[in-house]
């Protein structure tokens, strides 16, 4: 099972056990659907959860988690990722992709070289930009005109890159 992170808790909020959370999704309008999800604790522990409710304040979510009914319980559930399971997640178009679907992609070039590895996807504002490992760090345009072809099932991207690119 591949667990994909929603949320990441922050901190507690108020006395009744609700956290405050970070939005990890593009997504925000499906924990009206969670009923059930999975902590990773930050030493990698996982644990099931019930959301009992949740809401949206200043860009975050507020969750309220069956069981946890005070701050100190909310308090050891500090920097823990709420996930959902891989094939929970929202179906993209065909050529749209998730990040973590990206991240760990092979980069090939034209000439069938390995370049590297993606490491993340980086937002700008415009195009993602791929951060890729390699000889040395890559930053490579997440577009359609660079990224020739992408299999997520090989965890492959085949690149045709404008001249001096790679050289950057």
């Amino acid at each position: 099972m591949s667990l994909i992170a929603v949320a990441r808790i922050v901190k507690p909020r108020a006395l009744k056990g609700e956290m405050v959370a970070d939005i990890l999704t593009d997504f925000p309008e499906r924990f009206a659907e969670l009923a059930h999800v999975t902590a990773v604790m930050p030493d990698g522990s996982e644990k099931e959860l019930t959301l009992e409710g949740h809401w949206f304040q200043s860009g975050r979510v507020v969750l309220k988690i069956e069981g946890v009914d005070s701050v100190e319980e909310a308090e050891g559930l500090r920097n823990t990722d709420i996930c959902i399971d891989e094939s929970e997640a929202v179906q993209l178009d065909d050529d749209e992709y998730y990040d973590w679907q990206l991240e760990g992609c092979e980069i090939v070039g034209g000439d069938n070289r390995t370049i590297g590895r993606v490491r993340e996807v980086m937002r700008t504002g415009g195009t993602e930009i791929l951060v890729v490992d390699g000889e040395k760090e890559y930053l490579i345009p997440f577009a359609a005109s660079i990224c020739v072809e992408v299999d997520i099932e090989k965890k492959t991207i085949r690149i045709d890159p404008p001249e001096g690119l790679l050289d950057l």
